[in-house]
């Protein structure tokens, strides 16, 4: 099947929140972000194992907004539209256009974190995904342990499709973690 894959907007609003693709000159803000973070993000993501330069955060975002314009990975920063100041980063991987389903992942800077921005961000992608993408199929995949991840599905009425046991290495490679499935789908 043929799918022509949708238009893809740029940049999106919502109440609080200024998301858009990355842009080269992001580097510095993310990296800030994933210093001021590091303790919280390297208990749950692979890329926050070792603290990143300027200059390579710098080339990850390039590479991010890359592959954005390729629609083969939809990264999203997130800013708060009133000071500019950047909150984190959400966006869509395991992208198939032609069923259409994809995967949203998301991290935050923990100095925003509690405030209802992700969920707000990750609102707003859902329903990009589901209403102006037209997918069939939209999860949300996280450790069972990392509770400040889940209560972003749970809030926003995905269903906890299953918990799959032993499903992976925990990003220090020490362990066996549990992955929860969760899914919203037309």
């Amino acid at each position: 099947m043929d799918k022509a894959i949708p238009e893809v907007p740029e940049e999106i609003r919502t109440e609080r929140l200024l998301i858009r693709m990355p842009k080269p000159g992001d580097g510095k803000v993310v990296n800030a972000a994933i210093r001021a973070s590091i303790k919280e993000l390297k208990a749950w993501l692979p890329f926050a194992q070792q603290l990143p330069s300027v200059e390579e955060t710098e080339i990850n975002t390039v590479e991010a907004h890359l592959k954005f314009l390729k629609r083969e990975n939809l990264r999203y920063l997130i800013f708060n539209k009133e000071t500019g100041e950047f909150i984190g980063s959400s966006g869509f991987h395991a992208i198939e256009w032609e069923v259409p389903k994809m995967e949203i992942g998301y991290w935050i800077d923990t100095r925003w974190s509690g405030f209802g921005y992700m969920a707000e961000a990750v609102s707003a992608l859902s329903e990009l995904a589901l209403d102006g993408f037209g997918c069939k199929r939209l999860e949300i995949r996280c450790d069972a342990e990392n509770v400040k991840s889940r209560a972003i599905p749970e809030t926003l009425g995905f269903v906890l499709e299953g918990v799959l046991h032993n499903d992976e290495l925990s990003v220090d490679g020490k362990n066996l973690t549990d992955t929860c499935i969760y899914a919203k789908f037309m």
